[in-house]
Parts: structure tokens; sequence; C-alpha cells
């Protein structure tokens, strides 16, 4: 099994509807093998201009392929309302390897 085939990919939500539509759209479409989605985070960023933003949001932690990212992270855009989304995705660089085969058959599954 080689860990760096799987990621984990960040992104902020204005709210958790928003994330279930997301999460929902990925996971039907085979793009991700398990989200979690993570209400209460506040946010504080800078913005267009410099100045500083404080917003309330959710978190959604997908668990997919390197192979899928290209595909989840147009399909993230495509419903997602941020005109410059958080989409972030770090390497699985280790994991029990029977979750990690786990994510490879769910996303095989016709």
């Amino acid at each position: 099994m080689i860990e760096d085939n799987y990621i984990v990919v960040l992104v902020t939500v204005p709210n958790s509807d928003v994330g279930v539509e997301i999460a929902r759209s990925l996971i039907n479409n085979k793009l991700a093998a398990c989200i979690n989605i993570v209400n209460g985070l506040r946010s504080i960023y800078y913005w267009e201009g410099g100045r500083v933003e404080e917003d309330n949001e959710a978190l959604l932690i997908i668990k997919s392929r390197r192979d899928k990212l290209s595909e989840l992270i147009r399909s993230i855009r495509e419903k997602h309302p941020y005109k410059v989304p958080e989409i972030i995705a770090l390497p699985i660089i280790g994991g029990f390897d029977e979750y990690l085969r786990w994510i490879d058959e769910t996303l095989n599954r016709s």
C-alpha cells in the first residue's frame, strides 16, 4: 500500500447546510470515501484590500485519494458559494492499512 496515494482535503464552508450538500455530492460521485463536518469554527483572515474579517464557518475534513483531487476540486467549486474557497489537500504519510484499503474499496465501487 502506497500511503502517498491518500489525501485529506480541508474545506471551509459558511455553514453545515452547505457542507452537507457538498459532502453528499462528493460521496455520491465517489470522489471521497468519508467526510467529517466540524461545526463551530471561527475564522479570522485577511481579505480584499487587506482588511481583517471574522466569520463563523464549518470545516469539511475529506478523506480521498490523490488521483481524485482535480475532479474533487472541480466538484467543490461548482457548489461552493465563496469566490475563493479554501481547498487544501494534505498527503497522508501513514495510517491504519485496513482504513486505507477501505478508502480504495469505497472509491473503486461502481
